[in-house]
């Protein structure tokens, strides 16, 4: 799914509370999540120095935000799958916030792991 312009402009737009829900409906609908990677996974940090993994719900979102610290990375996707089995059950172990959406002037949305997986969970029993 290619974001048109004008949609990854509104959407960019958007206070982190509704970019989050945003987030939850793609990845549910698309069943794919993106992070950012160079010789290893974009990391972040929140204004107190806890560790974020920034994820975004689509390419261009990701691709968008891969300048400054993250010049030279490129967007990789992650399955849904691996997303709730794997990468999220790791965060949550190592002590890693989720940074949910990420734009080129504002900081992601940071919830718990459990609070991300629990968002899609919910939002796959509507499908």
């Amino acid at each position: 799914m290619k974001v048109p312009p004008k949609q990854m402009a509104a959407v960019i737009a958007l206070p982190g509370a509704k970019r989050f829900e945003h987030f939850i409906k793609v990845v549910a609908d698309q069943q794919l999540v993106w992070g950012l990677h160079r010789d290893g996974w974009a990391l972040a940090a929140t204004d107190d120095g806890k560790t974020v993994f920034p994820l975004w719900p689509a390419k261009e979102y990701a691709d968008v935000c891969a300048s400054g610290e993250w010049s030279g990375y490129v967007p990789r996707s992650i399955s849904l799958s691996d997303l709730l089995e794997v990468l999220l059950p790791k965060l949550q172990i190592d002590g890693v916030l989720p940074g949910v959406f990420f734009t080129p002037a504002s900081k992601g949305v940071t919830p718990s792991a459990e609070e991300v997986k629990s968002a899609l969970e919910t939002e796959l029993q509507k499908y």
